[in-house]
């Protein structure tokens, strides 16, 4: 019985970094650097359909992508502060954002400080670029949630679902002591598990859907479509946060990211209702960049 549960399960890669020759690479990376190309490339085309200039998403993203990866494993380290700074902990693992480990929340956060510096250079608003870029960043989310996968990471509790995730033990090749991030798997899988990371990259692309035809039939703007991405992603991450079994900081009983996300889906449902409708026009956004290059 057991051996046939296995067999319609989704397997886990055997291991998360190959090595071309001393030089480590690493899957987590290499979905981070895809998904930041997608991101670019994606808001670029949304944001010369929306009248901007070609190339302004490249230049701004050139603030917004390293505040970004700086915010993101800010704010992971600081909600699993015990990992790195706890008994046991390795302070030094706190520098090491190769082995995983970025939080969206303050990915967003300083990312978008960064973006607005961006944005203020190129005297373009920031919520006609948020807008644009919205649907882009939340597929370059769901693209991240593959280097979870093969980290082995960020999964749920046992499930007999045919699409449960096996989990393997990995180990070094050369000591045999366990290695669950630069290890290979060795032996049958030991447990089965929802793969919560899967669940949320499904519906990251759903949100991503969402936002795109909620943009074309109403015309959002003035950050709409930003905070509808918002809303939508803290939805799906309030219930998929709740599957998750690995530790995490508790407030009030709950982890925190399902109190964070439940402040921040609030928030956006409340910027949705109070701002201004309609959308910026297309020769203004224009006018703006020329006159901020001009000057």
């Amino acid at each position: 019985m057991l051996t046939a549960t296995f067999l319609a399960s989704i397997p886990s890669p055997d291991r998360g970094v190959w090595y071309l020759g001393p030089v480590p690479i690493r899957a987590y990376a290499l979905c981070i650097i895809a998904a930041i190309i997608v991101a670019i490339l994606w808001g670029e085309r949304r944001w010369r359909a929306r009248g901007g200039q070609v190339g302004t998403v490249t230049d701004i993203a050139v603030f917004a992508v390293p505040f970004g990866l700086v915010g993101g494993r800010l704010y992971h380290v600081a909600t699993d502060w015990q990992k790195y700074f706890g008994p046991s902990g390795n302070p030094i693992g706190a520098l090491k954002i190769w082995q995983g480990g970025l939080g969206i929340w303050g990915a967003i956060a300083l990312g978008g400080l960064g973006a607005w510096i961006g944005c203020r250079r190129r005297g373009i608003p920031l919520p006609a670029l948020a807008d644009a870029a919205a649907p882009a960043i939340v597929v370059a989310q769901a693209i991240g949630r593959l280097g979870n996968w093969f980290n082995q990471e960020l999964y749920g509790g046992p499930t007999s679902l045919p699409w449960g995730l096996e989990i393997r033990d990995r180990v070094n090749p050369d000591t045999g002591a366990p290695d669950p991030l630069n290890g290979i798997a060795q032996g049958p899988p030991v447990e089965i598990v929802h793969p919560t990371f899967l669940y949320e990259m499904l519906w990251n692309l759903g949100v991503a859907a969402l936002v795109v035809w909620a943009d074309r039939r109403f015309r959002l703007g003035h950050g709409r479509a930003f905070a509808l991405y918002v809303a939508g992603y803290t939805a799906g991450r309030f219930w998929i946060e709740l599957m998750r079994a690995d530790p995490a900081t508790m407030i009030f009983g709950l982890r925190i990211n399902v109190m964070t996300s439940v402040v921040v889906f609030l928030g956006a449902v409340l910027y949705l209702t109070l701002v201004r409708r309609g959308r910026e026009d297309p020769e203004t956004l224009a006018a703006h960049q020329q006159v901020a290059l001009a000057s």
